[in-house]
């Protein structure tokens, strides 16, 4: 009998699906979306997201406030269970930052999958003073927690420290048992804990869970050890430390990228018994940066047979919305092929690859992108398209609390660039609403560019700027190229001595229409003030003793990469010039605080 090929097919897919499903029935709920159905009989994985503390501390990632509070919100309505929002000791800025996330997201409970509230943490070194401010910062936060630690490897007790074994002990234990004496909740960490000597891990731990730490971090602080010795660390490390098994401490990893290995070491310490997973969005933070957050939750819903933990109160959904919040509030940007977040991480260009897809999706995605809030359809949006076309694929996108004055705004951008590149991509799209959503509050904003360049020609640029009360000023500038003309016209607008550290361009789109994006970093030039011999130096910062290092990155995105140019650098100085008058507004606080104590 003649059987068609569209009927053979249908069957084979059929056989294929039951087959799976029969036989590898937690892999195939989880490929489909669905959760776990042992997960209720399962240990909850507690998140731990440092994205504000230890990713900020990436070169060049340097958040201000209001930035600060929007990843916090956006952390709060994923589900993150505890928010190290900061090190409130490192800075004024950095304390009030802490204290405002405690006040105003501390509370929060929208959007939370099980109804809580966000554990809001601060870090602090094993002193005093430290602990003293971490508790000032987070206490207004209806769950807080004070994370102190200490390093306790010989290299660092050598070198940095000059402390014996002895002498760390004491130390450690004196700082949990402050800390347990202001708060509830103590998180103690082993800095370098992969260089350590595991049993002298175990009697500090000890004394730590005497003095009253809930949490003790493992963390691999430079990035050095492997998943099997790792693994195999964590479980001697409960086994053998005094109280390690008891069911009220929590035993925690914090995992960092310098030999690619942090995700890895991260799981396989979960394998072995840590129920807390320190991790940051994007991965990003000191050096190589450190576990992705993304990463981990969804190696554990993709894989749920084979962690015996769970993490249903985290919502996937919002991974992507977070993600880009975070690239383009730090200019960090994420690499093309970054897993789970990167634009070619759902993406197939290969025949072969394309053709099994479209037959079944499975065949070559082991996640749907609907759940890490991604959408598998393309639609192709161009000059012609209405605004309800528009609407609904922002909405797919994520973009649900735009006003319709944004997206009459936007659409007329998409419309504006489909003239230039005739289809407007997801990608397209995300950049340019990206780009005006998340960038700084302006204090100038540009309102023009013009360049003349070529080969016979000195490259000359015009900028027209406005400031916040409304005055226009223009400027033109002769320069190397192009750029640098356009940059000395918005150094000469706004006044404020700079030097360029970084200038990076990338295309997001495809194309020879491609939306492209600039990122630059910036840094203020120093202070100079007289020395006594008569000569010139550079002021020191009076938090760290050190000549001024702060950093400042912007972001820009325009089919134009001069304009994308001009955006980003204008964003930088943006950010420059509002950290000057935070700072200007703290010195004012300060010195009517100390007017005030006085009786003046």
């Amino acid at each position: 009998m003649f059987v068609s090929r569209t009927v053979r097919r249908a069957a084979i897919e059929g056989w294929i699906r039951t087959r799976i499903s029969r036989e590898c029935p937690k892999t195939f709920r989880a490929m489909s979306g669905g959760v776990n159905e042992t997960s209720e009989s399962k240990d909850k994985l507690v998140i731990f997201d440092t994205t504000l503390r230890d990713g900020e501390q990436s070169p060049g990632a340097t958040l201000n406030r209001s930035e600060k509070l929007q990843i916090a919100s956006a952390l709060s309505m994923m589900g993150v269970d505890v928010c190290e929002a900061g090190f409130p000791i490192a800075s004024p800025g950095d304390f009030d930052a802490v204290r405002q996330i405690a006040e105003e997201i501390g509370p929060l409970t929208e959007g939370r999958l099980d109804g809580s509230t966000m554990r809001i943490a601060g870090l602090s070194r094993a002193s005093e003073k430290d602990i003293v401010r971490c508790y000032d910062a987070v206490k207004v936060a209806p769950k807080h927690r004070i994370h102190t630690f200490l390093a306790t490897s010989d290299i660092h007790l050598k070198y940095k420290l000059k402390m014996s074994h002895d002498e760390c002990i004491q130390k450690c234990a004196s700082a949990v048992a402050l800390a347990s004496s202001l708060v509830d909740d103590v998180e103690f960490s082993c800095e370098d804990a992969g260089r350590s000597d595991p049993d002298f891990m175990c009697d500090v731990l000890g004394e730590v869970i005497k003095a009253g730490a809930t949490t003790l971090n493992i963390p691999d602080t430079v990035g050095y050890v492997a998943p099997d010795e790792y693994g195999a660390l964590i479980k001697y490390l409960i086994e053998n430390t005094p109280g390690g098994k008891n069911p009220d401490v929590i035993w925690s990893v914090h995992c960092h990228n310098d030999l690619g290995l942090a995700v890895a070491n991260s799981l396989a310490a979960i394998s072995n018994g840590a129920r807390q997973a320190e991790c940051t969005v994007n991965g990003i933070g000191e050096r190589a940066g450190n576990a992705s957050l993304e990463e981990i939750v969804m190696a554990i819903r993709t894989r749920p047979n084979l962690f015996p933990v769970h993490t249903k109160q985290i919502d996937t959904t919002r991974i992507i919305r977070t993600s880009r919040m975070v690239s383009q509030f730090t200019g960090l940007s994420v690499q093309r092929n970054k897993a789970i977040v990167g634009v070619n991480a759902f993406s197939h260009e290969a025949g072969i690859h394309q053709d099994g897809v479209l037959k079944h999706q499975q065949t070559y995605e082991i996640m749907r992108p609907e759940s890490v809030g991604l959408t598998s359809n393309m639609l192709v949006l161009g000059k012609h398209s209405g605004k309800h076309a528009y609407r609904s694929r922002l909405l797919e996108l994520g973009f649900s609390d735009l006003t319709d004055e944004q997206i009459e705004d936007f659409v007329d951008r998409f419309k504006r660039l489909a003239d230039e590149k005739k289809v407007v991509t997801d990608a397209d799209m995300e950049t340019i609403v990206s780009d005006e959503l998340y960038k700084p509050e302006p204090v100038w904003a540009l309102k023009s560019v013009h360049v003349t360049a070529g080969n016979l020609l000195k490259p000359t640029a015009t900028v027209s700027m406005v400031d916040k009360d409304g005055k226009e000023v223009n400027v033109a500038e002769i320069g190397a190229g192009p750029v640098d003309s356009i940059f000395k016209c918005i150094k000469r607008i706004i006044e404020t001595p700079t030097t360029l550290i970084e200038y990076q361009v990338s295309s997001v789109t495809q194309g020879t229409g491609a939306v492209g994006s600039v990122s630059v970093t910036i840094q203020q030039t120093p202070e100079m003030e007289d020395t006594k011999e008569g000569t010139k130096m550079s002021k020191l910062n009076p938090q760290t003793g050190d000549v001024s290092q702060k950093l400042y990155t912007g972001s820009g995105s325009d089919t134009d990469i001069l304009v994308a140019s001009a955006k980003a650098y204008v964003n930088a100085f943006n950010k420059l010039v509002q950290s000057q008058e935070m700072d200007v507004i703290r010195s004012r606080r300060v010195a009517e605080a100390a007017a005030s104590a006085s009786g003046n």
